[in-house]
């Protein structure tokens, strides 16, 4: 296992999900490819992209929907497109990505063109579920800032009719010596009314920190079992670069429940803990005077070895090709009320995940519903389980980690 440092992390920012509005996505990605400096023909070949897409939804699926977002880092941006829906599915991905192939009587040159315009190109299918499409698209000459792929990744999702997010993640490194902020995502949604969104952007500061927390010490859970280890005691960073995750719910929705995720990824990014019981204290502290929150954070260091500190309702597992493994979170409400807390210690398996996300999200999903997905990108894992297990009844949100191999 490398270290966390060897793989890319990404700022996401200018955040906006389009549904049946095929034009508006257009218009969208136009806008971004502009703004943030692609060029003409490449903003160009991100457009057809999204109206490849976007026509393949409306063409094909049940119901879709399509996300767009801009990736971040010190050197450079580039545009994610992420396109979501159930519906028949492919039986055959690598035809259906030649060309000439077409079960609706087209050229069938759609999904081809889109993986050929890409920098990268990612699909899941799964006959009479539906399928799930992440495509990146990075100025020319492509960056050298821009090979690999994040070990962590997600997405947020407003309640119907929101036009922002209670729900939010992040996620920071930390050397011991210098916490350098890597990858957030705004919680901000824009409206998708027929016209492009007003885009809002997230930034960051760099954190320094070295701390320690204290409590009780045990082991982690047999695999396939719900997890119930004891607190940690002397729960310490390791050494080399760790990698710290937070999942964030405000209580309720709407623009005061934003502001409480908000608040709490502030904190999470220029805080200076090292350790997930000592970032919820400080999350904790800032978020006195909001709503207040359900927050889970953990880190994942080098050889494996996961910290886990968690209070109120995000789920967390640990989740492989043949199990999932849930992880403990204590009652309470971060910014108002929390009872000691409590590290847990657990280990990533090499080839497994940890899930967290939000109760917009139904408990109610197994290891097989991520069967055949755990080798794709974390984005791409968290949106297939959103269209599996999320509710157009409250925020959702959801993130992956995975092991950097």
């Amino acid at each position: 296992m490398t270290s966390p440092g060897s793989t890319s992390m990404w700022d996401c920012e200018d955040v906006a999900w389009f549904r049946d509005q095929p034009e508006a996505a257009r218009g969208a990605a136009a806008a971004l490819g502009r703004r943030i400096g692609l060029g003409e023909q490449r903003s160009s070949q991100l457009v057809l992209a999204v109206a490849e897409l976007a026509g393949n939804i409306a063409k094909h699926a049940i119901d879709g929907s399509l996300l767009l977002r801009v990736l971040r880092n010190e050197a450079t941006a580039g545009v994610e497109v992420l396109a979501v829906d159930t519906g028949p599915g492919i039986a055959d991905v690598p035809a259906a990505l030649r060309d000439g192939v077409s079960t609706t009587g087209t050229l069938g040159i759609g999904l081809g063109a889109v993986q050929r315009l890409a920098d990268s190109f990612h699909i899941h299918s799964q006959p009479g579920v539906g399928t799930v499409q992440v495509a990146r698209f990075w100025p020319r000459p492509e960056p050298p800032s821009a090979a690999g792929e994040s070990m962590v990744g997600g997405i947020t999702r407003p309640i119907g009719g929101e036009q922002v997010c209670g729900d939010a993640w992040a996620v920071r490194t930390d050397t011991g010596e210098q916490a350098s902020l890597r990858h957030s995502e705004s919680t901000t949604r824009r409206g998708t009314s027929g016209s492009a969104p007003d885009w809002s952007a997230l930034t960051g500061r760099p954190a320094a920190a070295r701390t320690t927390t204290s409590s009780e010490r045990v082991s982690s859970p047999r695999p396939g079992t719900v997890g119930r280890p004891a607190a940690v005691r002397a729960a310490v960073a390791g050494p080399g670069e760790g990698v710290l995750v937070m999942s964030c719910d405000g209580l309720g929705h709407g623009p005061m429940a934003a502001r409480a995720a908000q608040a709490a990824v502030h904190a999470f990014k220029t805080g200076t803990a090292r350790t997930p019981e000592q970032a919820m204290e400080q999350v904790h502290g800032a978020l006195r005077g909001t709503r207040g929150a359900a927050v889970a954070i953990a880190r994942l260091e080098p050889d494996g070895r996961l910290l886990f500190c968690g209070v109120g309702n995000i789920t967390a597992a640990l989740v492989t090709n043949s199990s999932r493994s849930t992880l403990l979170s204590h009652p309470g409400i971060t910014g108002h009320q929390m009872h000691q807390l409590r590290t847990y210690e657990h280990r990533l398996p090499a080839h497994g995940i940890l899930v967290m996300h939000s109760d917009g999200l139904s408990e109610r999903w197994t290891h097989r519903d991520l069967a055949g997905l755990i080798h794709h990108p974390p984005a791409l894992i968290a949106a297939a389980l959103m269209r599996q297990a999320g509710t157009r009844r409250d925020d959702a949100s959801a993130v992956i980690v995975k092991a950097a191999l």
